[in-house]
C-alpha cells in the first residue's frame, strides 16, 4: 500500500475518509480507501480498508463511494464534526482534540493507521501542534538519569 493520502482526507458522518492509491494498472491509477471512526473501535467500519470492496479512478470518485458505502451501510452516523482539527506535517495526520480546558492529538504515520500518539495534555491547540511538530522534527530529546 502506497502512503495515505490525509492531504485528500474527508469527514462525513461521523468518519473520516482517507484515500490512497491502491495500485496502478497500465499507468492508472487504482484508489482505494480506508475510514476512521470518531467513536474508535466501537464502530464496524473504525480502521476499515474499503468495506465497500468498490475502486475508483480517482480522489474524488473513492470519496463518493466511501459516501455511499456509509450512507448504506453504517449503523453509527454522528452529526459531529470530531476530525475538524486535522493537521498534515510531513505526511503525518494530527487529530487535535478538546475536553473541557485540555486538548489531546491522535497522531498517524503516512502509511499506518495506528495511533502513535503520546499520552500528554496541553493548555491550548498550538501548544499541543508545537510539541507535536517538534517531536517531527527530532527536537525532544530524552534526558538520561546519571
Amino acid at each position: 500500500m502506497s502512503r495515505l493520502l490525509y492531504e485528500n482526507s474527508v469527514s462525513y458522518k461521523g468518519y473520516l475518509i482517507i484515500p490512497f492509491v491502491f495500485g496502478k494498472l497500465d499507468n492508472y491509477e487504482i484508489y482505494s480507501y480506508k475510514l476512521l471512526s470518531d467513536v474508535g473501535h466501537t464502530s464496524q467500519f473504525d480502521k476499515a480498508e474499503n468495506p465497500a470492496g468498490i475502486y475508483g479512478s480517482n480522489v474524488s470518485n473513492i470519496i463518493d463511494i466511501a459516501k455511499e458505502h456509509i450512507d448504506q451501510n453504517s449503523k453509527f452516523v454522528s452529526r459531529k464534526d470530531n476530525f475538524k482539527s486535522r493537521y498534515i506535517y510531513r505526511n503525518n495526520l494530527i487529530i487535535i482534540s478538546q475536553e473541557g480546558d485540555k486538548y489531546f492529538y491522535d497522531h498517524y504515520p503516512p502509511e499506518l493507521l495506528n495511533n502513535i500518539a503520546a499520552p500528554k495534555l496541553f493548555k491550548s491547540e498550538y501548544e499541543c501542534l508545537s510539541w507535536i511538530k517538534q517531536g517531527l522534527n527530532g527536537e525532544h530529546v530524552r534526558q538520561r538519569a546519571i
